[in-house]
């Protein structure tokens, strides 16, 4: 069996009652790393801190993780400019958070006789999300209601900025005696 130490250093080939003592020596485990391999492979460490520790890890990442969720703002065909303005805000709003948007346009009624009107509100909302957002779901009819779904725009590596100047050297104090004498 190939052992390896606690710090990671190798120890060498020895046999499994060598490494047994060691680790019994050690107060440590001996964990067996690659059984498959020839010879087999185990370690000298503390098992219960490297479950510990990698357990910490696990939590650690799943912290940093960002859950997107869909939000969903309704449009009517007939939806005046100041609601626009209010809902074109909000689906501002959860773009940039990070979260995706799902924007309902309802029909009723004879305004089903009328979608391309619908097409163009969500033709608007498209163009006016171009700098937020990206289309990932194209409009489509789905029954009496028109559907949109927008993905936040990637944002790009950020911007490093320009070092700072190296700070000029001050200039040496000339003697007095260099002083043109006045006349």
């Amino acid at each position: 069996m190939r052992l390896i130490g606690v710090e990671g250093e190798p120890i060498g080939i020895v046999k499994i009652e060598e490494a047994m003592r060691l680790a019994e020596e050690a107060d440590i485990d001996l964990v067996e790393i690659a059984p498959t391999a020839k010879p087999p492979v185990a370690r000298l460490m503390d098992y219960g801190k490297f479950k510990y520790r990698e357990s910490k890890k696990a939590h650690e990442a799943k912290l940093k993780q960002k859950q997107i969720q869909v939000k969903e703002i309704k449009f009517r065909p007939g939806t005046d400019e100041g609601d626009y303005k209010i809902k074109l805000g909000k689906l501002i709003q959860f773009l940039e958070e990070g979260d995706k948007a799902k924007v309902t346009l309802r029909f009723r009624g004879r305004e089903m006789a009328h979608k391309e009107f619908g097409e163009r509100l969500l033709e608007r909302v498209r163009k006016d999300l171009d700098a937020v957002g990206l289309v990932e779901q194209f409009p489509k009819l789905e029954g009496r209601q028109m559907v949109m779904v927008l993905a936040p725009k990637k944002k790009g590596p950020p911007e490093k900025k320009p070092a700072a100047k190296p700070k000029a050297e001050p200039k040496e104090k000339k003697s007095p005696a260099a002083k043109p004498a006045a006349a």
